[in-house]
C-alpha cells in the first residue's frame, strides 16, 4: 500500500494485491457489502412478497431473510479451508458465479418454497466472499493495522443499509419486488468483473495449506485453544444476535408498531448514518488508543443503551423517538467493537488466516443468526425482544471479554 504507516508485520499490500489502497479498500467493502445489500434491500417489499405468495403469518415473511443469513453462516465453513489451499481469486469467483445464479433464478419462482430456496443458493454465494475477504485482509495486514482497514471496510459497506431499503422501496413500487432481484444480479455481475480483471491472488503458493484430516484437525484446535479468539468469538456472537434480531423485526418494529409504512426506509437508514459515521471516527481514535480500549468502550455504551430500552419496554411502548435513539446507538456502538472484535480474534492466527477467518464467521454468524431469528419469531407487537436481545447481548459479550482479557479490560 502507499500508506505504509498501515502496513502492519511488514506486509505489502500493494504487492500482493495490485491495488492501491483505497481500491483494496473499496473492493473488500463491495465484496462484503454483497450480503448486507441482499438481506437490506428486500427489507421493505416483505409485506409484498407475503401477499404474491399467500404467507399469512406475518412472521413467516422473515424467512426471505432467515434462510439466506443461515445459510451464509453456515457456508463460511468450506469456504476457508478451500481458500487456504487454492487461494482467495478462486473462492471468491466461484462465489460471486453462485451468487448470480441464485439471483437471476429467484426472479422466475413461482411459489414461496422455490423462492426460499434461491435465496439458499444466494447465502452460499455470499458466503465466500465474506470469509475470503476477512483472509485477504490478513494475508495483507495484521495488528492494529488490520482493525483500521477492517473499520475502514465495515465503514464503506455501512453506506448499504442507508440506500438499500430506500432502493428497494423504490424498485418494488416501479416494478415489484423481483426487480430488486435483477438489481442483485446486475451488481453481483459487475463486481464480478472488477474483482477477475483488477485483483491479484493475495495468498503465496508457500503459505498455502493441505486439505489432509490432519492438516483441518491441526488448525480446528489451535482456534479452540486460543483463549482470545475463542473469547471475542463468544462475545462476536452476542453482539451479532443483537444485529440479526433488529434485522429480521425491525421492519415490523417501526413499520407496525410505530406505523412508519413508507417512512421506514428513511429510519433504517437515519440509524445506518450513524453507524458509518461512528466505524470512521473509530478507525481514528484506534490508530492513537489502540483496538482494545475503543472496541471495549463501545460494547460499554451497547450494552447501557440496550438495558435501558429494555427497562423503558417493560413500563410500556416507548415512545417512537426514545427508542429510536437508543437502538440507534446501540447500532452505532457495533459499528465501532465489531470490526475490532474480528481483529482482535484473528491477529494470533495469521497463518491459518483462510480457516481461522471461516471458522469465526461460522460460529458467531450461524449462532448469533439462529439466537437472532428466535427474536424475531418472538415478536409480539412490543418493542420488548428487540431490547432484550441488544441489552442481555451486550451484558453477555461483556462478560465475555472480561474473560478473554483476565479482567485488564481497556489495556492498549
Amino acid at each position: 500500500m502507499h500508506d505504509v504507516s498501515l502496513q502492519g508485520g511488514g506486509s505489502h499490500a500493494s504487492t500482493r494485491s495490485n491495488l492501491s489502497m483505497f481500491e483494496f479498500i473499496a473492493m473488500c467493502a463491495s465484496l462484503a457489502a454483497v450480503a448486507a445489500m441482499s438481506i437490506d434491500i428486500l427489507l421493505p417489499a416483505l409485506p409484498a412478497i407475503g401477499t404474491a405468495f399467500g404467507v399469512v403469518d406475518e412472521n413467516s415473511r422473515q424467512l426471505v431473510i432467515l434462510v439466506f443469513a443461515v445459510t451464509f453462516a453456515v457456508s463460511q465453513l468450506f469456504y476457508g479451508p478451500l481458500s487456504d489451499r487454492f487461494g482467495r481469486k478462486p473462492l471468491m469467483a466461484t462465489g460471486l458465479l453462485l451468487y448470480l445464479a441464485g439471483s437471476i433464478a429467484a426472479i422466475f419462482t413461482k411459489d414461496f418454497t422455490s423462492l426460499l430456496a434461491m435465496r439458499v443458493v444466494q447465502g452460499a454465494g455470499a458466503a465466500a466472499l465474506q470469509v475470503v475477504t476477512m483472509a485477504m485482509v490478513r494475508d495483507c495486514f495484521s495488528g492494529q493495522a488490520m482493525g483500521r482497514v477492517l473499520t475502514f471496510v465495515f465503514t464503506t459497506f455501512m453506506i448499504v443499509p442507508i440506500v438499500a431499503p430506500t432502493i428497494g422501496q423504490s424498485f418494488e413500487l416501479l416494478a415489484g419486488w423481483k426487480s430488486i432481484f435483477i438489481f442483485n444480479a446486475v451488481a453481483g455481475g459487475l463486481i464480478l468483473m472488477w474483482m477477475t480483471t483488477r485483483l491479484s491472488e493475495t495468498l503465496a503458493q508457500k503459505d498455502r495449506r493441505s486439505l489432509s484430516f490432519g492438516s483441518l484437525w491441526s488448525a480446528f484446535k489451535e482456534i479452540c485453544t486460543n483463549r482470545i479468539t475463542a473469547g471475542y468469538a463468544v462475545a462476536g456472537t452476542m453482539t451479532l444476535t443483537s444485529l440479526f434480531a433488529y434485522i429480521v423485526s425491525v421492519q415490523q418494529v417501526y413499520g407496525e408498531l410505530y406505523a412508519l409504512g413508507t417512512l421506514f426506509p428513511l429510519a433504517f437508514g437515519g440509524s445506518s448514518v450513524g453507524v458509518a459515521i461512528a466505524a470512521l471516527f473509530s478507525a481514528r481514535i484506534v490508530r492513537k488508543l489502540g483496538m482494545r480500549p475503543v472496541a471495549h468502550g463501545a460494547l460499554l455504551i451497547f450494552t447501557a443503551s440496550g438495558l435501558t430500552l429494555l427497562a423503558l419496554s417493560f413500563a410500556g411502548t416507548p415512545p417512537f423517538w426514545v427508542a429510536f435513539t437508543l437502538l440507534s446507538i446501540c447500532m452505532m456502538s457495533f459499528g465501532v467493537l465489531q470490526g475490532n472484535f474480528n481483529a482482535i480474534a484473528l491477529e494470533p492466527l495469521g497463518h491459518i488466516a483462510g480457516i481461522a477467518a471461516a471458522l469465526f464467521g461460522v460460529v458467531t454468524t450461524s449462532i448469533g443468526t439462529v439466537l437472532g431469528g428466535v427474536v424475531g419469531q418472538a415478536y409480539n407487537g412490543t418493542v420488548t425482544p428487540l431490547a432484550f436481545a441488544f441489552g442481555m447481548g451486550g451484558l453477555l459479550a461483556t462478560c465475555a471479554v472480561f474473560w478473554t482479557e483476565r479482567g485488564r479490560m481497556f489495556r492498549a
